[in-house]
């Protein structure tokens, strides 16, 4: 029997990766992302799955969107709240209040919306599955991303305060924690520490290699693996958790 799947920030990078590996099993599969080149791309290659335009930060845009998905479906099983932003780069005395907000928006604003809708639609039906986006920064300091971190961080509480408040109604909620994950995002990241740090790209680079136990990058499509892994048999008492998909980070430091 195929899942009803939702994923938001789904039209690239790990949100298309979480949502092709559910299409390539015929499950139906809806996403959201708040580019719309992004969208009309993967509408294109997925046909078959729901798309919208929508910014995770606007209750009016996720509004629309989820209720309309609701009238479509009927319910929802998996929901992959998974957009997010790097924000800005700098030591905490240069940074810009505006950045600052809109980094925190898009990482818990956004998550708190879609869950918001999540609980409401699973609590009714008896059953579900939440799985949030938080980052090894949601578990180790990070010089010079304190907003990202902090935002990621508050996604590990989000997760394990809904585990509890969700499960009496059949409801699991687990949280992925991605280290550096290759592709046009982190080399965006790279450009911006290097700058905020005034070292070369390739030093940022190595420094997070030089951190990870098994010195190397992860793909989306190791996250993507994961959150199968949580929405099937084989994950079906796990809730709570926090599971990072690093290849063991042992610091951020620089």
């Amino acid at each position: 029997m195929s899942s009803r799947v939702l994923v938001t920030a789904g039209a690239s990078g790990i949100g298309r990766a979480i949502a092709e590996r559910f299409l390539g099993e015929g499950n139906r599969v809806a996403i959201c992302d708040a580019d719309p080149a992004a969208v009309k791309a993967f509408a294109e290659t997925h046909p078959a799955a729901i798309t919208a335009v929508a910014d995770v930060t606007s209750e009016e845009d996720m509004d629309r969107f989820l209720t309309g998905l609701e009238a479509d479906w009927g319910g929802i099983d998996i929901v992959c709240a998974n957009a997010g932003t790097g924000g800005p780069a700098g030591a905490i005395e240069t940074l810009d209040y505006t950045e600052w907000q809109r980094c925190v928006a898009t990482n818990l604003h956004g998550a708190f919306l879609t869950c918001r809708w999540a609980a409401r639609v699973m609590k009714a039906q008896g059953h579900g599955l939440i799985t949030l986006t938080s980052s090894t920064a949601g578990l180790y300091g990070y010089p010079f991303r304190s907003p990202y971190a902090s935002a990621k961080w508050a996604i590990v509480g989000l997760t394990k305060t809904l585990a509890m408040e969700l499960g009496p109604h059949g409801i699991r909620v687990n949280a992925v924690c991605p280290g550096a994950v290759e592709g046009d995002r982190m080399d965006r990241v790279v450009a911006m520490e290097a700058r905020a740090r005034g070292e070369t790209e390739e030093a940022i680079r190595q420094s997070y290699v030089k951190g990870v136990s098994l010195r190397t990058w992860v793909t989306a499509e190791d996250v993507a693996n994961s959150i199968h892994f949580l929405a099937s048999e084989a994950g079906a008492r796990i809730s709570g958790q926090i599971l990072a998909i690093d290849g063991h980070t042992e610091t951020l430091a620089p």
